[in-house]
């Protein structure tokens, strides 16, 4: 190819806090429209913004998971722009002066490589409502505007452009997505707008320093659609410059049904909004020690997890990459190792048994009826040959359904393994006389046919008789040593 893409991504975490940036409005999603809001989110005249202590701790958490300099003063600034979802007709964001600055994140590439990818600044602002377009016969026509949302709070994290591709932008996407929830600063709802992403796309011919110029995508919902919106972005670029044409700077939508971008408006530049100092918040003074609180305050990071899994824990980097990739899922492994003291064993059950059921039942691992203390109590109970690895599938199913320890369903159902040689061998000596075709096969060298014997013991014994009394007693008696 001819020309190389440049990638630069704007990412707007909507803070989880219980209230707005700027007021005591709650954030709560879903609820009647314009419900939520107060003189402040609405603009009304007279009406002063106060900062929400909360949202700047979250920045601060943010900002040191993901490497940045936390500012030890900020400023709010005016960002002047006139729309119908923006009561105030400029919305309060930072510009000069943000929160962090000069961060970046390490993603991983399909080679098998690392690719460090910078972060500009994560700067606070608010957010805006949301236009409603009309979708009934009432409103048919209509766009109308909900400013529950307005003043809701985000943190913006801007990177470098310093991704070549599609592929590298979902995979720094997916690992921000990652830690801001890990974090528990952002629920990281694409659907609900909560995680959104704007993406400044544009193509270079090779060897070239200077930027091409930049068309930015906006608010993609989803993954797979910012990655088609992208390479479908790129191509256009190319065929319009192979073509004669020139790129404008402009911002673009993305239509998920035909796979196209669009135009919307041409790209507005900085001194377009004609930022200002907001005269109605004083600047934001972080002090060191506020920080290092907040440093305490974070959670062993995904990366940190899975180096510690592979290299303490044994576990192969897959496994790790699994286990670590959600943290409700990473803390319920972690207390299953706790108790059982056997990594493997634990991730197997974990990602085998465990994670299919919450798949099928749509459940969350901390709502899942199976605690660590109850599947390590059904591990100690394969340990100790109470039931075989075969009986304790069924088990497990029996606990999720009813809540119930190991011990009790295996009280209960009657499931304890046969360990009784004397009970085991009668079985044995039964399949021998039932099947002396297979006892000629075996003898002339068919070892394979163990297995069928093994099956039909254990048929016999209801899946009760233990596996490894039932091999022995079977060659002992197969070829008399």
């Amino acid at each position: 190819m001819k020309y190389e893409t440049v990638i630069g991504l704007e990412v707007h975490t909507q803070l989880t806090t219980k209230t707005k940036i700027f007021c005591g409005c709650s954030t709560e999603f879903g609820q009647t429209p314009n419900s939520q809001t107060c003189p402040v989110c609405l603009g009304l005249p007279g009406a002063l913004p106060v900062l929400n202590q909360r949202v700047v701790e979250l920045a601060i958490k943010t900002g040191l998971a993901t490497n940045c300099r936390i500012a030890p003063r900020s400023i709010f600034a005016r960002k002047n722009y006139f729309y119908p979802d923006l009561p105030k007709g400029y919305q309060i964001s930072q510009f000069e002066l943000p929160v962090c600055e000069h961060g970046w994140l390490d993603i991983d590439l399909e080679n098998g490589e690392s690719k460090r990818i910078g972060i500009t600044r994560a700067h606070l602002e608010e957010d805006a409502g949301k236009l409603v377009h009309g979708d009934t016969p009432e409103t048919s026509g209509n766009s109308l505007v909900d400013l529950n949302r307005a003043c809701t709070p985000l943190l913006e994290i801007v990177s470098e452009p310093d991704m070549r591709s599609a592929d590298e932008a979902i995979a720094y996407l997916k690992k921000l997505h990652q830690i801001v929830v890990y974090l528990g600063v952002c629920d990281g709802n694409l659907e609900e707008g909560s995680f959104r992403c704007d993406a400044n796309v544009s193509i270079r011919p090779y060897g070239q320093k200077e930027f091409g110029t930049r068309a930015e995508l906006k608010n993609i919902n989803s993954f797979r659609f910012i990655k088609q919106a992208i390479e479908y972005e790129v191509e256009r670029q190319i065929d319009l410059i192979e073509g004669g044409g020139k790129v404008v700077q402009e911002t673009r939508l993305y239509d998920s049904n035909t796979g196209m971008t669009r135009s919307m408006r041409s790209k507005e530049e900085a001194h377009d909004y004609r930022y200002f100092p907001d005269p109605d918040l004083v600047p934001l003074v972080i002090s060191q020690d506020w920080i290092e609180e907040v440093r305490t305050t974070l959670p062993e990071l995904p990366d940190a997890k899975r180096n510690r899994f592979v290299e303490e824990l044994g576990l192969s980097a897959y496994d790790a990459e699994v286990l670590a990739a959600d943290r409700g899922l990473a803390d319920y492994f972690d207390a299953c190792v706790a108790l059982a003291k056997d990594a493997k064993t634990c991730a197997n059950w974990i990602m085998g048994d465990v994670l299919r059921k919450l798949k099928e039942t749509g459940t969350s691992i901390a709502d899942g009826p199976v605690s660590p203390q109850l599947l390590t109590g059904l591990l100690a109970r394969i340990a100790d040959k109470t039931i075989s690895g075969k009986i304790a599938k069924t088990v497990f199913e029996k606990m999720w359904q009813s809540g119930q320890t190991a011990d009790q369903v295996i009280e209960a159902e009657g499931l304890k393994q046969v360990t009784d040689t004397g009970a085991i061998e009668s079985l044995v000596d039964k399949a021998i006389a039932a099947h002396p075709d297979q006892v000629a096969e075996y003898l002339a060298g068919k070892d394979k046919l163990i297995g069928f014997f093994v099956g039909k013991v254990m048929q016999a014994s209801q899946g009760k008789a233990n596996p490894g009394i039932v091999n022995q007693l079977l060659k002992k008696k197969l070829t008399g040593n």
